[in-house]
């Protein structure tokens, strides 16, 4: 979700790229849950329960290589799910621990992230997590 500063988009993330890309997740996440069979924990945040673990549901447009997380949050998942849309508009889901999440991230340097936000690169969620599903036609 978050646009970042990454190997692939040199445009640092502003403040309306990071509404637009929040909009975009918050409305996409619940979505991507039903697809899997998960359930959104609330509406303020993109936490939810997939069987036993908890997750978070990360969603990544098509020009996004990355999403971030709220190390606060991290600490109480088992889970992070990103969804990465491609050109074409379905998405592939992966599955990275939330350790290994931790393990890779890097500070956003998004304004107002203040050290508090981890981001991971799709390249991470492709070698170290695992594909969970295709989801087509949202």
């Amino acid at each position: 979700m978050h646009a970042g500063l990454t190997s692939h988009n040199l445009m640092a993330q502003n403040r309306e790229s990071g509404a637009a890309g929040n909009t975009f997740g918050h409305e996409t996440a619940p979505k991507i849950a039903a697809a899997l069979g998960a359930t959104m924990l609330g509406t303020s945040s993109n936490e939810a329960r997939l069987g036993d673990a908890r997750v978070v549901i990360k969603c990544a447009g098509k020009n996004t290589t990355s999403v971030g997380v709220v190390y606060d949050m991290l600490e109480r998942l088992d889970t992070v799910l990103a969804a990465f849309q491609h050109k074409d508009g379905y998405f592939d889901v992966y599955s990275l621990p939330a350790a290994e999440f931790a393990k890779h991230a890097r500070d956003s340097r998004s304004a107002g992230a203040d050290g508090n936000v981890g981001l991971v690169t799709k390249k991470v969620f492709v070698e170290s997590g695992k594909r969970i599903k295709i989801v087509r036609g949202l």
